[in-house]
C-alpha cells in the first residue's frame, strides 16, 4: 500500500511534489527501469481524468520521482476535492502504489 497524502493545488498555477521512494528499511529504491503513472479524478469511478506528468530524478537511483501538472492542466479542473494516486511500474510489469490522496483545488481568482 502507498503512502497517503493529501495535497493542494492552486487552479491555474503549476504544481509538482516530489517523492522518494524507500523499501520498508527505509532504504532508497533504485528505479532503473521503472515506469510511472498518476491521475486525478473527481471520485474514484469517474470516467473522466487528469493525468500527472511524472519524471524520475537522475540518477534513477536516488529512488526521487516528481508529480506534476502544468498551469493550463489547473486552470481546467473545477475547484474542489478530488482523489488521486501515483504508481510506478518494475520492468517485469510489477505495479507499486506510491502515494493516495485527496487532492484540494483551490479556486483561482487573477486570470
Amino acid at each position: 500500500m502507498g503512502a497517503k497524502a493529501n495535497i493542494v493545488i492552486d487552479q491555474g498555477a503549476d504544481f509538482s511534489t516530489e517523492i522518494t521512494v524507500t523499501d520498508v528499511n527505509g532504504t532508497v529504491v533504485d528505479l532503473s527501469g521503472y515506469t510511472a503513472r498518476g491521475q486525478l479524478r473527481k471520485h474514484y469511478t469517474s470516467s473522466t481524468s487528469t493525468d500527472f506528468t511524472i519524471t524520475f530524478g537522475s540518477p534513477r537511483t536516488d529512488g526521487k520521482v516528481t508529480l506534476a501538472l502544468s498551469n493550463v492542466q489547473t486552470a481546467n479542473i473545477a475547484a474542489g476535492r478530488y482523489v488521486y494516486d501515483a504508481e510506478i511500474v518494475s520492468a517485469s510489469s510489477i505495479v507499486s502504489r506510491l502515494v493516495e490522496g485527496i487532492a484540494t483545488i483551490t479556486p483561482e481568482v487573477t486570470r
